[in-house]
């Protein structure tokens, strides 16, 4: 299967509508961590994502029948752009089926390109469902994303450029996963030629479908898949990619949002290019690997895999910057409510920035204030600071890495009910369009109440939402199955420390 795989990549067909993209040295960060590091740019594709690639060598593959009939897809992202430059430029005809909640930037951006737009269905199964049913009635041929050999033969010249370009010293290779397709044809090219360089998959840690088929032996399907990364947010790993890759990998890496958005920084920073989170998916990988290895003097290439993201999600990836370096830790810190209280706590936490402070009074004995500290990378100085404040007498809870803190409480400054009442919470993750939070309403019993709600609009294909509901007691044992019938993604969170403090 390798030889086979290899022959079919050197043979592709990509550059007829993709162009060979360079290897940027990443300056900045191999200063600062001792390495030299590397960076594939894939967002200076035609359509900004590497997609053109596997798109354009599947169509060249089709009989003039099939071109004649057109083709289809069920796509939210870039593969959606990546075929329909693909059918312009072979002058057949594209028909994309995407979700409703599918950003207005991207929708438009394929329709550009000259293709037809159909959005159907809230999520990526009910727009692939209508792909099918298109196809029964019209004779389109499907072009996979990812699970198809010739796909994986177009994304794998990318394998072929990385070591034209640099011949010299290369200790590992770092490739964003999602179904599978990049990495297989990546990894069959390199191993065939330098079985010595690493092939180290990166997966988003709710969304790792092939570390879960790698553990398992077999491909498995996740119960749910994260979207915060929603260009590799794929539930079960393609069987073509698995096939090829499963015995040529190395491992595969898991990283968090925060850690995605500090290497949307860190490639803005050295090459100026704004990344996607999943294109910036691949270095958070490569810096993790480096943390946990202890690594010096290698040389460490990443693919920057795309550039589609939405202007208006960048204010939510600055946010979470500083935590995904390590550079912010948020406390949760009780102070005494008396005068000079707030002066003593500033001169525990010394000179350090503070980058954050909520406060509200609630309470005539004790104030409970969130509090954002900067600090030094790798967690030490972080416990150092809980270590001091706590030495002052302080008790403090870390939030670094509570997620509904992050989200919520801390845009939430204050705001307690005047009476003790019983509510249970929940985070949810709501589909972004019109009537999202009125299906989740209508799903609820009339006696509900909802007396907590905070929302605020990332940018992205989901919204993050926290719910304060009040209930008879007798439905508070089986409350999730109504949650489960909406469909929505949710976590409770009424014993989490951040409300409790901040909100209860």
């Amino acid at each position: 299967m390798l030889e086979e795989t290899v022959k079919k990549i050197l043979t592709a067909r990509v550059y007829e509508a993709a162009r060979e993209t360079p290897i940027s040295a990443a300056t900045i960060l191999s200063k600062r961590l001792n390495n030299q590091i590397l960076i594939k740019r894939e967002d200076l594709q035609p359509v900004y994502s590497f997609k053109i690639r596997g798109a354009y060598n599947k169509m060249a593959q089709l009989t003039e029948e099939q071109k004649a009939k057109g083709v289809i897809a069920a796509s939210a992202g870039n593969h959606a752009q990546g075929l329909a430059l693909a059918a312009k430029l072979m002058g057949v005809k594209a028909v994309i089926v995407m979700p409703r909640i599918t950003p207005e930037i991207k929708v438009q951006a394929v329709r550009a390109r000259g293709a037809k737009v159909i959005l159907k269905g809230d999520a990526f199964a009910a727009a692939a469902a209508h792909a099918q049913e298109l196809i029964a009635q019209h004779g389109y041929t499907y072009i996979p994303p990812f699970d198809d050999i010739d796909v994986v033969a177009g994304q794998g010249t990318i394998g072929v450029e990385i070591l034209r370009q640099h011949s010299g010293r290369l200790d590992a290779v770092f490739v964003p996963v999602g179904g599978g397709g990049l990495i297989a044809g990546v990894a069959a090219y390199i191993k065939y030629l330098r079985p010595e360089v690493k092939v180290i998959g990166v997966e988003s840690e709710d969304s790792a479908s092939f570390k879960a088929a790698l553990e398992a032996g077999e491909r498995v399907v996740l119960d749910q898949v994260g979207v915060f990364a929603e260009g590799v947010a794929v539930a079960q790993a393609g069987e073509v990619p698995f096939a090829i890759a499963k015995d040529l990998i190395d491992e595969i890496i898991t990283v968090n949002a925060d850690e995605m958005c500090a290497a949307v920084k860190d490639i803005f920073e050295d090459t100026r290019a704004v990344a996607e989170t999943s294109g910036a998916l691949s270095l958070a990988g490569l810096k993790k690997y480096i943390q946990r290895e202890d690594a010096e003097g290698e040389t460490l290439l990443c693919i920057n895999s795309g550039a589609n993201t939405n202007f208006d999600r960048l204010q939510h990836i600055a946010e979470r910057t500083e935590l995904g370096e390590q550079r912010e830790a948020i406390l949760a810190v009780t102070i005494p409510e008396r005068p000079g209280s707030f002066k003593r706590f500033c001169k525990a936490i010394g000179k350090r920035m503070v980058s954050e402070f909520n406060y509200r009074y609630a309470d005539p004995d004790a104030a409970h204030i969130f509090v954002g500290v900067q600090v030094k990378p790798g967690g030490e100085d972080r416990q150092a600071v809980i270590d001091k404040l706590r030495d002052e007498g302080y008790p403090v809870v870390d939030l670094t890495d509570d997620e509904m803190a992050k989200l919520h409480i801390r845009h939430l400054g204050g705001g307690r009910p005047k009476e003790h009442f019983e509510e249970e919470v929940y985070r949810f993750e709501f589909p972004e369009r019109p009537g999202a939070l009125m299906n989740f309403l209508t799903h609820l019993p009339a006696d509900w109440n909802i007396s907590l709600f905070h929302y605020r609009n990332h940018g992205a294909a989901y919204g993050r939402v926290l719910v304060g509901m009040q209930m008879p007691s007798d439905d508070r044992s089986h409350v999730e199955e109504y949650f489960d019938a909406i469909g929505y993604r949710y976590w409770k969170e009424t014993h989490n420390p951040a409300y409790r403090l901040f909100m209860a």
